[in-house]
Protein backbone atom coordinates (compact mmCIF):
# COMPACT_ATOMS: atom_id res chain seq x y z
CA UNK A 1 0.00 0.00 0.00
CA UNK A 2 1.51 3.26 -0.97
CA UNK A 3 -0.13 6.40 -0.22
CA UNK A 4 1.52 9.96 0.42
CA UNK A 5 -1.43 12.16 0.96
CA UNK A 6 -1.66 9.56 4.50
CA UNK A 7 2.03 10.34 5.35
CA UNK A 8 1.31 14.25 4.67
CA UNK A 9 -1.89 14.40 7.07
CA UNK A 10 0.33 12.23 9.99
CA UNK A 11 2.77 14.63 9.84
CA UNK A 12 1.06 17.74 10.05
CA UNK A 13 -1.34 16.12 13.11
CA UNK A 14 2.12 15.04 14.41
CA UNK A 15 3.45 18.99 14.06
CA UNK A 16 -0.51 20.30 15.85
CA UNK A 17 -0.22 17.98 18.85
CA UNK A 18 3.51 18.39 19.12
CA UNK A 19 5.10 15.32 18.54
CA UNK A 20 7.24 13.21 16.05
CA UNK A 21 5.56 11.66 13.10
CA UNK A 22 8.39 8.34 14.19
CA UNK A 23 6.04 8.42 17.20
CA UNK A 24 2.68 8.10 15.21
CA UNK A 25 4.07 5.77 12.25
CA UNK A 26 4.81 3.43 15.29
CA UNK A 27 1.90 3.41 16.96
CA UNK A 28 0.33 2.91 13.63
CA UNK A 29 2.45 -0.54 12.58
CA UNK A 30 1.78 -1.90 16.37
CA UNK A 31 -2.17 -1.41 15.43
CA UNK A 32 -1.57 -2.77 11.87
CA UNK A 33 -0.12 -5.78 13.70
CA UNK A 34 -2.52 -6.74 15.84
CA UNK A 35 -5.36 -6.48 13.28
CA UNK A 36 -2.92 -8.86 11.26
CA UNK A 37 -2.93 -11.45 14.05
CA UNK A 38 -6.44 -10.94 14.80
CA UNK A 39 -7.18 -12.51 11.20
CA UNK A 40 -7.50 -16.28 10.33
CA UNK A 41 -4.75 -18.21 8.85
CA UNK A 42 -2.36 -15.38 9.92
CA UNK A 43 1.42 -16.26 11.32
CA UNK A 44 1.65 -16.13 15.34
CA UNK A 45 4.80 -13.93 14.88
CA UNK A 46 4.86 -11.43 12.17
CA UNK A 47 5.63 -7.15 11.90
CA UNK A 48 4.65 -4.35 10.09
CA UNK A 49 7.20 -1.84 8.42
CA UNK A 50 5.98 1.55 6.84
CA UNK A 51 8.63 3.18 4.81
CA UNK A 52 8.48 7.63 4.64
CA UNK A 53 6.24 6.90 1.46
CA UNK A 54 3.74 4.90 4.00
CA UNK A 55 4.32 1.95 1.85
CA UNK A 56 2.99 -0.87 4.16
CA UNK A 57 4.14 -4.11 4.29
CA UNK A 58 3.76 -7.32 6.92
CA UNK A 59 5.97 -10.36 7.04
CA UNK A 60 5.67 -12.77 8.84
CA UNK A 61 8.05 -15.43 10.69
CA UNK A 62 8.31 -19.13 11.66
CA UNK A 63 10.39 -19.51 14.71
CA UNK A 64 11.77 -22.88 15.97
CA UNK A 65 11.64 -23.90 19.84
CA UNK A 66 14.30 -21.83 20.83
CA UNK A 67 12.42 -19.22 19.06
CA UNK A 68 15.07 -18.71 16.71
CA UNK A 69 13.40 -17.42 13.40
CA UNK A 70 13.21 -20.47 10.48
CA UNK A 71 11.69 -18.72 7.81
CA UNK A 72 10.47 -15.28 6.86
CA UNK A 73 8.12 -14.47 4.33
CA UNK A 74 6.32 -11.12 3.02
CA UNK A 75 2.83 -11.60 3.81
CA UNK A 76 1.18 -8.62 3.63
CA UNK A 77 -3.06 -8.98 2.67
CA UNK A 78 -4.43 -7.96 -0.22
CA UNK A 79 -7.25 -6.29 1.66
CA UNK A 80 -4.77 -4.54 3.70
CA UNK A 81 -6.60 -0.67 2.56
CA UNK A 82 -9.78 -2.12 4.65
CA UNK A 83 -7.84 -3.20 7.57
CA UNK A 84 -6.05 0.38 7.33
CA UNK A 85 -9.17 2.44 7.57
CA UNK A 86 -10.39 0.72 10.39
CA UNK A 87 -7.52 0.48 12.67
CA UNK A 88 -5.35 3.54 12.08
CA UNK A 89 -8.06 5.92 13.84
CA UNK A 90 -8.54 4.10 16.58
CA UNK A 91 -4.96 3.06 17.06
CA UNK A 92 -3.74 7.19 16.33
CA UNK A 93 -6.39 8.32 18.91
CA UNK A 94 -5.48 6.22 21.43
CA UNK A 95 -1.75 6.71 20.93
CA UNK A 96 -1.87 10.67 20.88
CA UNK A 97 -3.70 10.78 24.52
CA UNK A 98 -0.94 8.55 25.96
CA UNK A 99 1.38 11.00 24.24
CA UNK A 100 -0.18 14.15 25.46
CA UNK A 101 -0.71 12.66 29.34
CA UNK A 102 2.94 12.30 29.02
CA UNK A 103 3.79 15.26 28.08
CA UNK A 104 1.57 17.22 30.24
CA UNK A 105 3.10 14.82 33.15
CA UNK A 106 6.75 15.84 31.71
CA UNK A 107 5.91 19.34 32.16
CA UNK A 108 5.37 19.13 35.44
CA UNK A 109 7.00 16.67 36.83
CA UNK A 110 10.04 18.47 38.10
CA UNK A 111 8.38 21.85 39.05
CA UNK A 112 7.59 20.89 42.96
CA UNK A 113 8.00 23.70 44.36
CA UNK A 114 7.13 26.40 41.89
CA UNK A 115 4.67 28.67 41.74
CA UNK A 116 1.58 28.68 39.23
CA UNK A 117 -1.07 31.06 38.50
CA UNK A 118 -4.83 29.48 37.58
CA UNK A 119 -8.29 30.46 37.10
CA UNK A 120 -10.51 29.03 39.79
CA UNK A 121 -12.93 26.31 37.39
CA UNK A 122 -14.98 24.95 40.59
CA UNK A 123 -14.95 26.13 44.49
CA UNK A 124 -16.60 23.64 46.92
CA UNK A 125 -16.15 22.47 50.37
CA UNK A 126 -13.71 19.50 49.26
CA UNK A 127 -11.66 21.18 47.20
CA UNK A 128 -11.14 23.77 44.67
CA UNK A 129 -9.98 23.65 40.50
CA UNK A 130 -7.56 25.67 38.88
CA UNK A 131 -7.00 26.18 34.94
CA UNK A 132 -3.35 26.04 34.35
CA UNK A 133 -4.42 26.15 30.62
CA UNK A 134 -3.56 22.29 29.57
CA UNK A 135 -4.11 20.70 32.62
CA UNK A 136 -6.25 21.35 36.01
CA UNK A 137 -4.69 22.08 39.35
CA UNK A 138 -5.32 20.25 42.49
CA UNK A 139 -6.40 22.63 45.64
CA UNK A 140 -7.37 20.35 48.22
CA UNK A 141 -9.76 21.98 51.27
CA UNK A 142 -6.06 20.89 53.70
CA UNK A 143 -4.25 23.37 51.24
CA UNK A 144 -6.70 26.60 51.67
CA UNK A 145 -5.81 29.34 53.73
CA UNK A 146 -8.70 29.50 56.20
CA UNK A 147 -11.68 32.01 55.64
CA UNK A 148 -10.31 32.62 51.96
CA UNK A 149 -12.94 32.17 49.10
CA UNK A 150 -12.15 33.30 45.39
CA UNK A 151 -14.57 34.24 43.42
CA UNK A 152 -14.77 32.06 40.37
CA UNK A 153 -13.24 33.38 37.04
CA UNK A 154 -10.62 34.72 39.04
CA UNK A 155 -6.94 34.22 38.91
CA UNK A 156 -5.11 32.53 41.89
CA UNK A 157 -1.27 31.62 42.72
CA UNK A 158 -0.28 28.56 44.62
CA UNK A 159 2.89 26.83 45.26
CA UNK A 160 2.94 23.01 43.34
CA UNK A 161 3.49 20.62 46.20
CA UNK A 162 2.75 17.32 44.21
CA UNK A 163 2.67 16.01 40.75
CA UNK A 164 1.12 12.46 40.61
CA UNK A 165 0.80 10.36 37.43
CA UNK A 166 -2.59 8.31 36.86
CA UNK A 167 -4.14 6.53 34.13
CA UNK A 168 -6.46 9.92 33.44
CA UNK A 169 -3.50 11.80 32.91
CA UNK A 170 -1.29 14.05 35.48
CA UNK A 171 -2.81 15.26 38.33
CA UNK A 172 -0.70 18.42 39.94
CA UNK A 173 -1.54 19.25 44.04
CA UNK A 174 -1.31 22.88 44.67
CA UNK A 175 -1.04 24.71 48.10
CA UNK A 176 -1.77 28.19 49.58
CA UNK A 177 -0.56 27.69 52.80
CA UNK A 178 2.94 26.34 52.54
CA UNK A 179 5.54 28.45 53.33
CA UNK A 180 7.79 28.14 50.12
CA UNK A 181 4.56 30.27 48.66
CA UNK A 182 6.25 33.30 50.86
CA UNK A 183 9.55 32.33 49.25
CA UNK A 184 8.06 32.05 45.83
CA UNK A 185 6.03 35.30 46.16
CA UNK A 186 9.51 37.63 47.10
CA UNK A 187 11.27 36.36 44.31
CA UNK A 188 8.67 37.47 41.82
CA UNK A 189 8.51 40.67 43.21
CA UNK A 190 12.24 41.04 44.34
CA UNK A 191 14.78 41.12 41.95
CA UNK A 192 17.65 40.97 44.38
CA UNK A 193 16.31 37.72 45.64
CA UNK A 194 15.66 36.01 42.32
CA UNK A 195 19.45 36.86 41.72
CA UNK A 196 20.76 35.15 45.19
CA UNK A 197 22.15 38.82 46.10
CA UNK A 198 19.27 38.47 49.11
CA UNK A 199 18.01 35.51 50.46
CA UNK A 200 15.33 34.04 52.39
CA UNK A 201 16.91 32.01 55.12
CA UNK A 202 13.61 31.30 57.14
CA UNK A 203 10.37 31.44 57.27
CA UNK A 204 7.15 30.84 60.02
CA UNK A 205 3.35 31.50 58.75
CA UNK A 206 0.07 31.31 60.24
CA UNK A 207 -1.67 31.01 56.64
CA UNK A 208 -4.45 33.91 56.80
CA UNK A 209 -3.09 35.79 59.73
CA UNK A 210 0.64 36.59 59.94
CA UNK A 211 4.01 35.54 58.59
CA UNK A 212 7.37 36.53 59.70
CA UNK A 213 10.52 35.65 57.45
CA UNK A 214 14.70 35.79 58.06
CA UNK A 215 16.71 37.88 55.23
CA UNK A 216 20.12 37.90 54.81
CA UNK A 217 22.34 39.91 52.15
CA UNK A 218 25.58 38.76 50.42
CA UNK A 219 26.20 42.45 49.92
CA UNK A 220 26.94 44.46 52.69
CA UNK A 221 25.82 47.37 50.69
CA UNK A 222 22.66 45.88 50.19
CA UNK A 223 20.11 46.22 52.40
CA UNK A 224 18.36 42.81 52.65
CA UNK A 225 14.66 44.52 54.68
CA UNK A 226 14.60 47.15 52.45
CA UNK A 227 15.13 45.49 49.73
CA UNK A 228 12.15 42.87 50.67
CA UNK A 229 9.90 46.02 51.67
CA UNK A 230 10.42 48.41 48.61
CA UNK A 231 10.10 51.80 47.98
CA UNK A 232 7.21 53.06 50.27
CA UNK A 233 6.39 48.94 50.89
CA UNK A 234 5.50 48.60 47.07
CA UNK A 235 7.24 45.72 46.66
CA UNK A 236 5.70 43.96 50.34
CA UNK A 237 2.45 45.34 49.40
CA UNK A 238 2.22 43.14 46.22
CA UNK A 239 2.72 40.08 48.73
CA UNK A 240 0.35 40.70 51.13
CA UNK A 241 -2.67 41.89 48.04
CA UNK A 242 -2.09 38.10 46.45
CA UNK A 243 -2.23 36.42 50.27
CA UNK A 244 -5.51 38.55 51.08
CA UNK A 245 -3.91 41.01 53.86
CA UNK A 246 -1.92 38.82 55.38
CA UNK A 247 0.40 40.43 57.80
CA UNK A 248 3.98 39.91 56.88
CA UNK A 249 7.04 40.70 59.36
CA UNK A 250 10.52 40.61 57.87
CA UNK A 251 13.67 40.52 59.93
CA UNK A 252 16.92 40.52 59.64
CA UNK A 253 18.89 37.06 60.02
CA UNK A 254 21.89 37.20 61.98
CA UNK A 255 24.19 34.55 63.02
CA UNK A 256 24.34 35.54 66.85
CA UNK A 257 21.45 33.69 68.58
CA UNK A 258 20.89 36.90 70.81
CA UNK A 259 20.69 39.53 68.21
CA UNK A 260 18.29 36.67 65.80
CA UNK A 261 15.60 35.97 68.72
CA UNK A 262 15.66 39.40 69.86
CA UNK A 263 15.04 40.59 66.40
CA UNK A 264 12.38 37.78 65.58
CA UNK A 265 10.16 39.11 68.25
CA UNK A 266 10.19 42.50 66.68
CA UNK A 267 7.96 44.78 67.01
CA UNK A 268 8.74 44.18 71.16
CA UNK A 269 12.06 45.20 72.01
CA UNK A 270 13.96 43.38 73.98
CA UNK A 271 16.56 44.02 76.93
CA UNK A 272 18.22 40.70 77.26
CA UNK A 273 18.34 37.03 75.84
CA UNK A 274 19.23 33.87 77.68
CA UNK A 275 19.63 30.40 76.64
CA UNK A 276 19.58 27.33 78.24
CA UNK A 277 20.90 24.88 75.54
CA UNK A 278 20.10 21.36 77.44
CA UNK A 279 16.35 22.40 77.52
CA UNK A 280 16.94 24.15 74.73
CA UNK A 281 14.61 27.39 75.90
CA UNK A 282 15.80 30.93 75.03
CA UNK A 283 14.64 33.12 78.46
CA UNK A 284 13.61 36.64 76.89
CA UNK A 285 13.61 39.67 79.13
CA UNK A 286 11.76 42.27 78.11
CA UNK A 287 10.38 45.71 79.78
CA UNK A 288 7.18 45.54 82.00
CA UNK A 289 5.29 47.60 79.34
CA UNK A 290 6.29 45.37 76.00
CA UNK A 291 5.36 42.12 77.50
CA UNK A 292 2.18 42.03 76.11
CA UNK A 293 3.67 43.48 72.73
CA UNK A 294 6.31 40.52 72.56
CA UNK A 295 3.87 37.58 73.60
CA UNK A 296 0.80 38.67 70.87
CA UNK A 297 -2.41 37.88 70.23
CA UNK A 298 -3.05 34.71 71.95
CA UNK A 299 0.47 34.11 71.90
CA UNK A 300 0.91 34.29 67.57
CA UNK A 301 4.49 36.86 67.83
CA UNK A 302 6.11 34.33 70.30
CA UNK A 303 5.22 31.13 68.04
CA UNK A 304 6.25 32.59 65.27
CA UNK A 305 9.40 34.10 66.42
CA UNK A 306 9.93 30.12 67.97
CA UNK A 307 9.73 28.57 64.76
CA UNK A 308 11.38 31.17 62.96
CA UNK A 309 14.49 30.59 65.05
CA UNK A 310 14.10 27.07 66.08
CA UNK A 311 14.04 27.54 69.76
CA UNK A 312 11.60 27.82 72.59
CA UNK A 313 11.04 31.13 73.46
CA UNK A 314 10.35 32.16 77.46
CA UNK A 315 9.02 35.35 77.68
CA UNK A 316 9.51 37.41 80.80
CA UNK A 317 8.68 40.68 82.33
CA UNK A 318 11.81 42.77 84.11
CA UNK A 319 9.49 42.48 87.30
CA UNK A 320 9.13 39.11 86.87
CA UNK A 321 13.28 38.53 86.28
CA UNK A 322 13.77 40.76 89.54
CA UNK A 323 10.94 38.41 91.88
CA UNK A 324 12.63 35.41 90.90
CA UNK A 325 16.31 36.71 91.54
CA UNK A 326 15.08 38.04 94.87
CA UNK A 327 13.16 35.16 96.08
CA UNK A 328 15.95 32.65 95.45
CA UNK A 329 18.71 34.74 96.95
CA UNK A 330 17.91 33.61 100.34
CA UNK A 331 16.89 30.34 100.11
CA UNK A 332 19.58 26.83 99.86
CA UNK A 333 19.51 24.88 97.59
CA UNK A 334 20.27 20.75 98.19
CA UNK A 335 23.43 19.61 95.68
CA UNK A 336 23.58 15.75 94.35
CA UNK A 337 21.67 13.64 91.61
CA UNK A 338 19.30 11.05 91.40
CA UNK A 339 20.17 7.92 90.55
CA UNK A 340 18.04 4.96 88.90
CA UNK A 341 18.82 1.75 89.75
CA UNK A 342 19.21 -0.31 86.80
CA UNK A 343 17.86 -3.43 88.84
CA UNK A 344 14.79 -1.99 90.74
CA UNK A 345 14.00 0.91 88.38
CA UNK A 346 14.06 3.28 92.04
CA UNK A 347 15.31 6.32 92.07
CA UNK A 348 17.42 7.40 95.02
CA UNK A 349 19.23 10.50 95.65
CA UNK A 350 22.85 11.01 96.56
CA UNK A 351 24.20 14.12 98.28
CA UNK A 352 27.15 15.92 96.77
CA UNK A 353 28.44 16.08 100.41
CA UNK A 354 28.64 12.04 100.82
CA UNK A 355 26.17 12.14 103.58
CA UNK A 356 23.72 9.03 103.37
CA UNK A 357 21.57 8.36 99.97
CA UNK A 358 17.47 8.00 100.68
CA UNK A 359 14.97 7.03 98.25
CA UNK A 360 12.14 9.02 96.29
CA UNK A 361 10.13 7.10 98.83
CA UNK A 362 12.04 8.52 101.81
CA UNK A 363 12.13 11.93 100.12
CA UNK A 364 8.40 12.33 99.51
CA UNK A 365 7.98 11.03 103.48
CA UNK A 366 10.28 13.54 104.98
CA UNK A 367 8.32 16.47 102.57
CA UNK A 368 5.14 15.23 103.52
CA UNK A 369 6.39 15.48 107.44
CA UNK A 370 7.87 19.12 106.84
CA UNK A 371 4.57 20.41 105.41
CA UNK A 372 2.32 18.68 108.12
CA UNK A 373 5.33 20.38 110.83
CA UNK A 374 4.62 23.42 109.23
CA UNK A 375 0.72 23.95 109.25
CA UNK A 376 0.61 22.49 112.82
CA UNK A 377 2.93 25.38 114.01
CA UNK A 378 0.47 27.48 111.64
CA UNK A 379 -2.12 25.99 113.82
CA UNK A 380 0.09 26.87 117.32
CA UNK A 381 1.00 30.21 116.31
CA UNK A 382 -2.61 31.06 115.24
CA UNK A 383 -4.13 29.60 118.94
CA UNK A 384 -1.81 31.68 121.00
CA UNK A 385 -2.39 34.81 118.92
CA UNK A 386 -6.17 34.08 119.61
CA UNK A 387 -5.69 33.90 123.14
CA UNK A 388 -3.49 36.64 123.52
CA UNK A 389 -6.01 38.72 121.84
CA UNK A 390 -8.84 37.29 124.13
CA UNK A 391 -6.72 38.12 127.07
CA UNK A 392 -5.90 41.55 125.93
CA UNK A 393 -10.02 42.62 125.40
CA UNK A 394 -11.01 40.51 128.95
CA UNK A 395 -8.91 43.35 130.67
CA UNK A 396 -10.37 46.28 128.90
CA UNK A 397 -13.74 44.80 130.03
CA UNK A 398 -15.45 45.42 133.27
CA UNK A 399 -17.06 42.65 134.89
CA UNK A 400 -21.15 43.08 135.10
CA UNK A 401 -21.00 42.55 139.14
CA UNK A 402 -18.36 44.68 139.61
CA UNK A 403 -20.35 47.75 137.22
CA UNK A 404 -23.33 46.77 138.80
CA UNK A 405 -21.65 47.43 142.28
CA UNK A 406 -20.18 50.65 141.36
CA UNK A 407 -23.50 51.48 139.79
CA UNK A 408 -24.95 51.38 143.25
CA UNK A 409 -22.62 53.37 144.73
CA UNK A 410 -22.59 56.03 142.75
CA UNK A 411 -26.44 56.22 143.14
CA UNK A 412 -26.38 56.11 146.87
CA UNK A 413 -23.34 58.44 147.47
CA UNK A 414 -25.56 61.24 146.00
CA UNK A 415 -28.98 60.09 148.00
CA UNK A 416 -27.54 59.75 151.24
CA UNK A 417 -25.80 63.70 151.26
CA UNK A 418 -29.02 64.84 150.76
CA UNK A 419 -31.45 63.19 152.90
CA UNK A 420 -30.03 64.85 156.32
CA UNK A 421 -31.96 68.44 156.57
CA UNK A 422 -30.45 69.14 160.38
CA UNK A 423 -26.86 68.56 158.43
CA UNK A 424 -28.15 71.38 156.06
CA UNK A 425 -29.58 73.91 158.69
CA UNK A 426 -26.05 73.64 160.40
CA UNK A 427 -24.43 74.69 157.61
CA UNK A 428 -26.22 77.49 156.95
CA UNK A 429 -26.25 78.52 161.08
CA UNK A 430 -22.79 78.30 160.47
CA UNK A 431 -22.80 80.54 157.83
Amino acid sequence: MNSPEIMEALQALAAEKGMTTEVLLEAVANGLESAYKRREGAAEQAYVIIDESFNITVYAQEVDELGNVVREWDDTPHDLGRIVAQTVRQVLNQRIREVERDMKYDEYAGREGDIVTGIIQQNDARYTLLDLGRVEALLPQSEQVPYERPEPNSRLKAYIVEVRKTAKGPQIVVSRTHPGLIRELFKLEVPEISDGVVELRACAREPGHRTKIAVWSNDPNIDPVGACVGARGSRVRQVVNELRGEKIDIVPFSDDLHDFVAKALSPARVREVRFHSEEGVAEVVVPDHQLSLAIGREGQNARLAARLTGWRIDIKSETQIAEEEAGYSGEEWAEGEWVTNPDTGEQTWVPADGSEAITAGQWSEAVTERQDGDEAGDAVQTNETGQTNEAAQAGDAVPADDAAQSSEAAAETPAEAHTDPSTLRSDSTAL
